[in-house]
């Protein structure tokens, strides 16, 4: 099969394996050549095939050298289509683990589920013992309450009033202005219910009644803040609520964890180019805009960097690890120099379809977006005859 990359709108509905697995090698390699972590044993990662979750469990595997369980969505080949960027990214470090001797296993299905839990929890109890690391890296759009069988559907929402400003079709460079209607209160809470702290919660929960959360365990999940050109529409947006839920749980996590020497964290990381930041209206043009600017400052770092700058300067570090006055870790700290948001905006003033290319990084937001799901990388033949079918050891 050759495979090509098909796109609607924001998703490609094709990825490449040669292409993932090289990607994942790259993020294998950067934390290789870094100084090694005194960090976790045991990591459980909920979202781990994409994103900061599987940068997380690569710096946790490569950086700290410890075992690590993913959770993820069922992406195999069926139908005479691809596998999923995440099925050939989790393929890509299961063996990779293997290869460096470290433990390794795979459980796929709702993250939301009382299935899915209990599947995990089978397998750290069996293969693992206890987990002293657990992140949290869900992103859906769609949410199954397990107890009450409800279905929640998030929106990308500004609250109170009509929100309009410049977005950008990414992949014909066309910049426009879009206007998003607010959100109704069902809509913000079904946000919450998506994308808030709930099921967070009931992961700790479950696996602390389960007996499989070592004492002095350490939770995090990712959040995002932004500058004040993308405010409206996502942090003080219906995601914004969602994150402040998320931030609430911590707190609460963060004490009932205390108990027994344990913290959790939110993580506010940078604006990153994901499958999940490709759908937010403005985001993609933000993010060409931030992209220039930083990687003309030398400050640019993509999902592994931030993610091995986390674990290796915040969360274990000697010292104390270092929060906001709402107890957040900040690795956003780059992107929200007055510099950087200050030369930002200045662009964003006089961007329009015509000076798209001269005044921002379109091309390379263009590039990472067809990158995520295995294409535009480096020495991989995309004219070759491949077999899409690939396997994934030790999966539940």
């Amino acid at each position: 099969m050759i495979i090509k990359p098909r796109t609607r709108g924001f998703i490609c509905t094709t990825a490449h394996p040669q292409g993932c697995a090289a990607q994942v090698q790259q993020q294998v390699n950067y934390v290789q050549e870094q100084p090694a972590i005194n960090g976790p044993r045991n990591v459980l990662v909920i979202g781990a095939s994409a994103g900061f979750g599987l940068a997380s469990r690569i710096v946790a595997a490569f950086g700290a050298n410890a075992n690590t369980v993913g959770i993820y969505r069922q992406g195999e080949k069926g139908g005479g289509r691809t596998a999923s960027a995440g099925w050939y990214n989790s393929a890509a470090f299961e063996l990779a683990a293997q290869e460096a001797g470290l433990k390794s296993f795979s459980v796929t299905g709702d993250a939301f589920s009382d299935e899915t839990k209990a599947k995990a929890i089978d397998v750290i109890r069996s293969e693992l013992g206890q987990v002293d690391l657990v992140v949290y890296s869900v992103a859906s759009a769609r949410r199954t309450d397990p107890k009450t069988g409800e279905v929640s559907n998030s929106v990308l929402k500004p609250l109170g009033q009509t929100y309009t400003n410049k977005t950008v079709n990414f992949h014909t460079g066309e910049v426009s202005m879009i206007t998003i209607d607010p959100a109704t209160e069902q809509e913000v809470q079904e946000t919450i219910d998506v994308m808030g702290g709930e099921d967070w919660q009931m992961w700790i929960d479950a696996l602390h009644k389960a007996g499989v959360l070592a004492d002095g365990a350490t939770t995090i999940a990712y959040s995002y803040i932004g500058s004040k050109i993308t405010q409206a529409i996502y942090r003080e947006g219906t995601i914004g609520r969602a994150k402040d839920h998320l931030e609430t749980t911590a707190k609460t996590l963060n004490e009932q964890l205390g108990a027994t020497g344990g913290r959790a964290f939110v993580t506010v990381c940078k604006a990153l180019v994901t499958q999940s930041s490709s759908a937010i209206p403005v985001v993609p043009l933000y993010i060409s805009a931030l992209y220039k600017v930083m990687k003309e400052k030398g400050l640019h770092e993509g999902c592994i960097e931030q993610t091995y700058r986390l674990f290796a300067a915040r969360l274990y570090s000697q010292e104390t690890t270092p929060v906001d006055e709402e107890g957040r870790i900040r690795i956003d700290d780059w992107e929200l120099r007055e510099d950087v948001q200050k030369e930002v905006a200045k662009i964003w003033d006089e961007l329009s379809t015509d000076n798209i290319g001269q005044l921002t990084d379109l091309a390379g937001y263009r590039r990472e977006f067809f990158q995520l799901f295995g294409f535009e990388t480096d020495g991989i033949d995309y004219d070759a005859d491949i077999d899409p079918e690939v396997s994934i050891p030790n999966l539940s």
